[in-house]
């Protein structure tokens, strides 16, 4: 599979886009449905933060990201395998790189040399919130319809086990968001590729060397 001209087709940064809006609209307003009636009794969010007037309000919110996310999910991931993209970035992902880089991540000596290569941490952080994403898509339509889909709530167990579920997806993607947009500051050319399409490529280049890679015959 050859690259692309450049790093982020329109395609892929129209899509990267329009899921990062669809995921603010639909933890705002789902902050306020949580709001109406609480999984734990000390977490209230402030109404400073919440997406809804009323809950019925931020229910439809919440519709409206829903929908945007899953189509625009479902293209962003046939485009992913089709064009070899998730192949191309995200795999393979080695254990000790994981390891190692995660390590230099918290001690902030992550090295961002070459940004057309994603280092294990970010291939984990990208893989895992597709996976979450996909986890939320499950527990969201558990909760929404539990007698339609009461084979979907038995996969958490009943209905609070859907909603706590939810409730670990949507902290698990703030948490995502937070990292994602933490090392956009730090490294402030990753963000700008996401907006100008990135770097050009060589249509023949071969991926960059993991040290990994480079430390096996």
């Amino acid at each position: 599979m050859k690259y692309s001209r450049i790093m982020h087709p329109v395609a892929v940064r129209l899509m990267h886009w329009a899921n990062a809006a669809a995921m603010i609209v639909m933890v705002m307003s789902g902050w306020k449905i949580y709001n109406d009636e609480v999984l734990f009794g000390f977490l209230h969010f402030p109404e400073e933060i919440v997406l809804g007037i009323w809950a019925q309000h931020a229910l439809q919110w919440h519709f409206l990201g829903m929908w945007i996310l899953v189509l625009n999910g479902l293209a962003y991931l046939t485009y992913g395998i089709l064009s070899g993209r998730f192949r191309r970035l995200f795999f393979p992902i080695s254990p000790r790189d994981l390891v190692r880089e995660t390590v230099a991540a918290l001690r902030f000596r992550l090295n961002h040399a070459d940004i057309t290569h994603y280092n294990a941490v970010q291939k984990s952080l990208y893989v895992g919130v597709i996976l979450v994403v996909a986890l939320q898509v499950v527990s969201g339509l558990a909760i929404w319809k539990p007698v339609q889909f009461s084979f979907l709530v038995s996969l958490f167990y009943d209905f609070q086990g859907a909603r706590l579920a939810h409730f670990a997806g949507m902290t698990a993607i703030v948490l995502f968001v937070l990292v994602h947009v933490s090392l956009a500051i730090l490294v402030p050319r990753t963000l700008l590729g996401m907006l100008t399409g990135g770097p050009r490529l060589d249509a023949d280049r071969e991926p960059p060397v993991t040290p990994s890679q480079a430390s096996n015959p």
